[in-house]
């Protein structure tokens, strides 16, 4: 099939916007590519430091016998439902490479938190931030440098793009990312929503509401909506960086084991004896976009028009919102998951999954065909479904017709013409807004403003009954370099129940909504910040906005003489103060006076 003349262009514009940086990146790896294995390489002092725990016969191998040796970067915790299985998985890769003539260490751990645990608290200023903490982690992990390949052991938020981004810059070996699964499903996530709503109504108590959110989140695995977790395994599959079908198989599974000694299996046939396929060269301005496109087929979280710019960049490629916004316009939508949807994860494998999506995609002309990906087979056998074949092994069936198409649809008649996502610019800067789930009558709001300066202002405000109005709710303050930009994902019930009450309702704020962004329009990502002398410091109570997701305009509806002369305000000493403390928020104000803009990606190591 031929290539949408979109995606082609789209393609061109980074590759030639991304090559000087590109070819640097690519001469460093071939670089380091063409060093001696560590074990040959070092001094005997590093070599008996780095394989001095293993045991004897582990240790003949790699160093007498040059076996490869598979460096295992973790984000296991037991704390948290998604990290809890990676538990068991070093002992078992350790076992599989054995077997195939090779060794495996844990060669580091990285920090996993869970944005469900510290939504609404001074935590959260922490989280978007851990994102490179964990690329940093892992680059630490990598730096003893005596390892041929890399298995990363992530699932969540800020975990794989940390994790993607430190691999990146170890990009002269091969690596294949190996995901936990998502729980069961529990309490579906609509009855969830209706819980959440009515104790914002203060109609239930927190008996009531606890009991529904355990029910929801109830065992091990991610979460079940296509927040940015689950998105991040959709775009993994989309860049041949998983063994093909991975991403939502249920922990305790009975493919899940396989699946895993798969991983061993393929990143040991990438080694440099056998088909050298290192994650630098396949993650090129073609992949990047294969991901972009599953992205926006898939109406996946909006965090990832940061978290992919970031990992983009990381491979010496550029990219921004206006390459969002071009596939966006031409991407069909052909998935229906909650908050998009009422499905969760598991009904969306179930109807075909990730496979049913590439295939559409790769068949319709959406994706490039034509990449490297961890399987020799490239990016066609991430069409495949996989299943047990009776001894033991693994086999993949091709996805065929969807088998639920209230979940996944083919391009010929999908959900929406253009994808989930849409790029707003006007005179309050540049944002962008996920439409896959809002109202068609919503996607257009104008009326009169209050502006916060913390997302607990908001909410007083709407206990206080002072929101029940038309009204569109900004809150500033809330950017990279303010606070760290966190999740304003508490504020999605009280809204939702204003527009449940028939008011023209929007947000509008530098900060994010995380992958749970739902049908009340929101325009996030806000750039430049308000703390960065952005629009929204300019903002005064009652001013008239226009959010219209069809034109892809934001605008305070006032004269360019009269917006010009507008006081653009700082931040508020006592609010800069209170986010810069406690809960080890002065550990990160370096890389809040050095985080890039949303749109570059967050980036606090450039």
């Amino acid at each position: 099939m031929k290539l949408h003349p979109i995606v082609e262009a789209v393609t061109a514009g980074i590759r030639q916007r991304s090559q000087v940086t590109r070819n640097a990146y690519l001469a460093r790896l071939a670089s380091a590519a063409q060093r001696e294995p560590g074990a040959e390489r070092l001094g005997c002092a590093n070599v008996a430091h780095a394989f001095a725990a293993l045991p004897a016969n582990d240790k003949l191998r790699v160093v007498a016998e040059r076996g490869p040796n598979i460096g295992i970067v973790t984000s296991y915790n037991d704390m948290l439902s998604a990290h809890a299985p990676f538990q068991t998985y070093p002992a078992l890769i350790k076992a599989e490479a054995r077997r195939l003539g090779a060794t495996a260490q844990v060669a580091g751990g990285v920090p996993a938190m869970c944005d469900g645990v510290t939504q609404g608290t001074a935590g959260m200023e922490l989280s978007l931030f851990s994102r490179d903490v964990i690329a940093m982690a892992t680059a630490v992990s990598l730096s003893h440098d005596v390892f041929d390949a890399v298995l990363m052991l992530g699932v969540c938020d800020k975990i794989v793009p940390g994790l993607l981004i430190g691999a990146l810059h170890f990009g002269h070996l091969p690596t294949v990312f190996v995901p936990a699964g998502p729980m069961t499903s529990g309490l579906s996530n609509n009855e969830k929503g209706k819980v959440r709503e009515r104790a914002a109504q203060g109609l239930v108590g927190r008996p009531e509401l606890l009991a529904a959110e355990s029910a929801a989140y109830h065992g091990p695995g991610t979460c079940t909506f296509y927040g940015t977790a689950n998105s991040n395994q959709m775009l993994l599959e989309a860049m041949g960086l998983h063994v093909p079908g991975t991403a939502f198989i249920n922990p305790g599974a009975e493919l899940r084991d396989e699946l895993t000694r798969e991983a061993v299996r393929t990143v040991l046939g990438n080694t440099k004896t056998k088909r050298f396929t290192p994650i630098g060269e396949i993650v090129d301005e073609r992949c990047i976009v294969n991901a972009m496109v599953a992205l926006l087929a898939t109406g996946g979280s909006t965090n990832h028009l940061i978290h992919w710019v970031a990992v983009a960049r990381a491979a010496g490629i550029v990219i921004d919102w206006d390459d969002f916004s071009a596939l966006s316009d031409v991407v069909p939508l052909l998935t229906r998951v909650y908050p998009n949807g009422s499905a969760d994860v598991n009904q969306f494998q179930a109807a075909g999954g990730p496979g049913f999506v590439i295939r559409e995609l790769l068949d319709a002309g959406f994706m490039h065909a034509d990449v490297l990906t961890n399987r020799a087979g490239g990016l066609r056998e991430y069409t495949g479904i996989p299943a047990a074949d009776g001894q033991g092994g693994l086999q993949w069936r091709v996805a065929d017709a969807s088998r639920d198409d209230s979940v996944v649809r083919p391009v010929s008649a999908p959900f929406s013409a253009s994808g989930g996502l849409k790029l707003l610019q006007g005179n309050l800067g540049r944002s962008v807004i996920k439409v896959s789930a809002v109202p068609d009558d919503r996607l257009v709001i104008e009326a009169p403003c209050r502006v916060f300066d913390s997302q607990e202002a908001l909410q007083q405000a709407f206990h206080a009954d002072e929101l029940n109005c038309d009204v569109v709710c900004v809150v500033r303050w809330q950017g990279p370099q303010a606070n760290g930009m966190p999740e304003l994902h508490k504020l999605t019930p009280p809204l939702a129940v204003l527009q449940g009450k028939g008011y023209k309702v929007a947000l509008v704020t530098d900060g994010r909504m995380s992958g749970a962004s739902g049908k009340v329009p929101a325009a996030i990502h806000v750039s430049p910040e308000a703390a960065a002398g952005g629009a929204l410091a300019r903002l005064r109570d009652g001013d008239l906005i226009r959010l219209d997701a069809m034109a892809g305009t934001l605008q305070v509806l006032l004269s360019d003489a009269t917006w010009a002369a507008r006081e653009v305000l700082t931040m508020p000493d006592t609010l800069r103060q209170a986010n810069a403390v406690g809960m080890g928020r002065e550990l990160f104000a370096g890389m809040r006076r050095h985080a890039l803009t949303a749109e570059a990606g967050a980036c606090t190591w450039l």
